[in-house]
């Protein structure tokens, strides 16, 4: 479910530039009301390309990849490429200056010793940052997310990059196999209330290319996925934080699930089931049992790094573990996020709120 833990620090760092209301008891403000944004309700019929680019009218976007990648040797890393788009306030985009949407990058690479992570931030309207459909291009600065001159179609052959000041990579991401609409055709519902985003996915990349650490470059491969997702309240008051799972199983199945936590200890569980072919099967609360079994602090924080996953009805049983403990993101707000590993395949967690 990609809700990322940036929007009270964009507010914070550019409320000098437009007056907006004070966040709720929800996790990073995502809860706080937004009336005057468009509303994420049932039944949207998604368009392509064209969703692939920004849409205005909603507060909060983002473009988000993973990938899960080794090389020749057998070194494993993980690599994450997010780009938000934050509307400061409702109505059309301005032009130039007069343009009230910030944009925020977030960029990491770990590997089983190291973690390494960046932020960069935007203002819109002077071609710093942002998004187009056709091409499809998403950017901030140099980091950047594209489609390769001749792709078949705008997600089919994409480059991706970014660089930190203690990493870098630059990947090539391919695949000609369908997208994936989460939840209920693309409407995930996000709490009982009825707070929720749009969202699809595209979990069957493959990646290539190379990952540089601390000065050393290695020429990696591995599974990757996108996903994307819009809203303007995609949480209720209340909800503290989510743990959210992306795991591509060595069957070629993939399995997406999120649980976001409440401050009455309750929490709403969900998750998509996606078979070889790309068909999908929403998997509820009853039907997922997943609890954490270590920990590792950081920060002072105590974060589950080694989970317990059951499927019954997939005949899933499995032990998602942190490939780096100490994968925490430590920018404007902090979360951890980082690749995992397990008995049959490989992923990626994030957690927030703790």
């Amino acid at each position: 479910m990609k809700i990322r833990a940036t929007l009270s620090a964009v507010l914070l760092l550019l409320g000098a530039c437009d007056k907006v209301p004070a966040p709720e008891e929800s996790f990073a403000g995502l809860g706080s009301a937004a009336a005057d944004f468009a509303q994420v309700v049932p039944g949207r019929v998604f368009s392509f390309p064209g969703d692939h680019g920004p849409h205005d009218g909603f507060r909060i976007e983002w473009w988000y990849v993973t990938a899960n990648l080794k090389d020749a040797q057998g070194n494993e890393f993980g690599v994450q490429w997010t780009l938000f788009r934050n509307a400061l306030k409702a109505g059309p985009t301005q032009p130039g200056w007069h343009d009230s949407t910030v944009w925020l990058g977030h960029a990491a690479v770990t590997s089983a010793t190291r973690h390494y992570a960046a932020e960069r931030y935007a203002r819109g309207g002077v071609g710093q940052a942002g998004a187009q459909a056709v091409p499809f291009n998403a950017w901030i600065d140099d980091w950047d997310f594209a489609s390769q001159p001749g792709a078949a179609s705008p997600l089919a052959d994409m480059r991706l990059k970014a660089s930190g000041a203690q990493f870098a990579y630059d990947l090539h991401l391919t695949s000609s196999r369908p997208l994936v609409l989460q939840g209920d055709k693309g409407y995930s519902r996000k709490s009982d209330q009825g707070q929720a985003s749009y969202y699809y996915s595209q979990p069957f990349f493959r990646a290539s290319g190379s990952v540089s650490i601390d000065g050393h470059t290695y020429q990696v491969s591995g599974p990757a996925w996108l996903d994307r997702e819009w809203s303007s309240q995609p949480l209720a008051a209340g909800q503290t934080g989510w743990d959210w799972f992306s795991l591509h199983l060595d069957s070629g199945e993939q399995l997406m699930l999120f649980r976001v936590r409440q401050q009455d200890g309750a929490g709403y569980l969900t998750g998509t089931w996606i078979d070889q072919q790309g068909q999908v099967q929403t998997l509820h609360n009853a039907d997922i049992q997943l609890t954490p079994l270590a920990t590792t602090t950081l920060d002072g924080r105590t974060i589950p790094t080694r989970w317990s996953l059951n499927i019954p009805g997939k005949q899933l049983d499995i032990t998602p573990t942190a490939l780096n403990p100490n994968a925490w993101m430590n920018l404007g707000i902090p979360y951890w996020e980082g690749p995992v590993q397990f008995d049959g395949g490989v992923g990626y967690l994030e957690m927030t709120g703790y």
